[in-house]
């Protein structure tokens, strides 16, 4: 286990993935504000559940690095998870991999139509599944202190 001296000592590569983490999040926040502010994409129950788990993200992360908490990290990381496993369930229903059936969208938006793709395969969920796994990794990579080239591990 990790003693608050261990913890209050992080390096600052760690401090360079969590901020990382942290550009992530507020970049997927602005694209997404984007989509539904200026283009006028309206989004979907799914979208809304990962917007949920970015857009405090932005928040949380921001103030760690703000404060130096480096425990920042450990706080954010369930939020991140979550909206990971709801991107990616969103991609296996976009792909078709997952019944129509099985849709938590009732009113509004489905959640499967397509929207908006770039260069004809990148979709909204899947941006948000990459954005969700970058920070998912550079959380971890900050957390267990994954320096290879840090002599000190």
């Amino acid at each position: 286990g990790h003693t608050m001296t261990d913890l209050a000592a992080m390096s600052q590569r760690q401090w360079a993935l969590v901020w990382a983490a942290w550009l992530l999040a507020l970049v997927s926040t602005l694209g997404a504000l984007f989509f539904s502010e200026v283009m006028d994409l309206e989004p979907c129950v799914l979208c809304w559940y990962q917007r949920i788990a970015m857009f405090p993200l932005v928040l949380m992360l921001g103030m760690g690095l703000y404060l130096q908490d480096p425990r920042s990290g450990f706080y954010a990381l369930p939020l991140a998870v979550l909206g990971w496993l709801v991107a990616l369930y969103h991609c296996l229903l976009y792909g078709g991999f997952i019944p129509q059936g099985l849709q938590p969208c009732g009113e509004g938006n489905s959640c499967a139509t397509q929207k908006l793709e770039l260069v004809g395969f990148i979709t909204i969920p899947l941006l948000s599944l990459c954005a969700f796994t970058l920070i998912v990794g550079l959380l971890l990579a900050a957390r267990k202190g994954l320096t290879p080239c840090n002599p000190e591990n």
